[in-house]
């Protein structure tokens, strides 16, 4: 059979190919080892992910209000699953007082006009709708204690969080490209060394083609690949928020709608068991004290399905 060798595309952030035919062929069982200790990677079922992830944030909340501790939490979104939390705070009448609550990232215009609150496709609305309008009013936190960005706060996002003290845990989860929130390996925002990079703070990025695809199936667009519904650019944190926090959770669970197609597969080796370099901007968490939560179909073994067409 013959051969037929090519370069990755232009448009591909990380292109080593030796390294990515290593992590290709990292299988199943080998996905939970690493070298560092503090660094745990654990393989669930599928529908297990999510109950594991409500867990580890109600139980947050819970201690925080039992020992009257504050507790600042970067938050992901959109994100359906912070209902059933808040179904745990209802029922068990958990005071939130303690809880400061920031957004990871929202979206802005091709001139960097962050998208507001009452946007309906926004992150910072998913995190009010899903999340703090639900908690019953008598349990809810001060308003401003939920933060998303503006226009106003951009630059001095990540000095709000520090002068909490830093977030005491931090929730991710891998882009296509592997973004961490919404730093992109391809930004121009965040170009510099290793260590240039990890100091970097909050700020306007400009967002990854392959961003406004991976988006443009989010429930919110309608799953329908409109990728002009998607904004060119966003406000994020940066490495220096993540790297700062006291604790990290990251969850690889992203399928195509319940199917074994997940486009996480190879990004969740890249970034557990790649190099750590900006290229890859998850791949930090390699070397920080970071739980990882594994779905059982993002390591599987990566090989061809013939019977499969598009």
């Amino acid at each position: 059979m013959s051969d037929f060798h090519f370069k990755a595309s232009q448009w591909v952030p990380f292109k080593d190919k030796a390294i990515i035919e290593r992590v290709r062929d990292i299988k199943r069982e080998e996905i939970e080892k690493h070298a560092n200790p503090d660094f745990n990677i654990t393989v669930y079922p599928d529908a297990d992910v999510e109950f594991v992830w409500v867990t580890d944030l109600f139980t947050r909340i819970w201690q925080a209000a039992q020992l009257n501790q504050k507790l600042v939490l970067i938050l992901p979104n959109p994100c359906p699953s912070y209902r059933h939390v808040v179904r745990l705070i209802n029922a068990n009448k958990i005071d939130c007082k303690n809880i400061h609550a920031f957004a990871m990232d929202e979206y802005a215009d091709e001139n960097g006009r962050i998208a507001p609150a009452d946007w309906k496709y926004g992150f910072t609305h998913a995190m009010f709708h899903y999340f703090y309008d639900r908690i019953d009013p008598q349990l809810r936190p001060p308003r401003e204690q939920f933060v998303g960005f503006t226009n106003k706060n951009i630059n001095d996002y990540g000095k709000m969080i520090e002068d909490l003290g830093g977030a005491d845990i931090c929730y991710s989860g891998p882009g296509w490209t592997g973004h961490l929130a919404f730093i992109e390996p391809d930004a121009p925002e965040f170009a510099g060394s290793l260590e240039e990079w990890k100091e970097m703070s909050a700020r306007i990025v400009t967002l990854s083609p392959f961003t406004l695809a991976q988006n443009s199936l989010h429930g919110s667009f309608g799953k329908s690949g409109d990728l002009s519904a998607v904004p060119p650019r966003a406000a994020t944190i940066g490495p220096k928020e993540v790297i700062r926090a006291k604790h990290r959770v990251d969850s690889h669970s992203i399928t195509v709608h319940g199917t074994t197609t997940s486009w996480q597969r190879l990004m969740t080796r890249l970034v557990l068991h790649g190099p750590v370099t900006p290229l890859i901007p998850e791949s930090i968490l390699q070397t920080l004290k970071t739980d990882v939560l594994v779905s059982e179909t993002a390591a599987m073994d990566i090989e061809p399905d013939w019977n499969k067409g598009y």
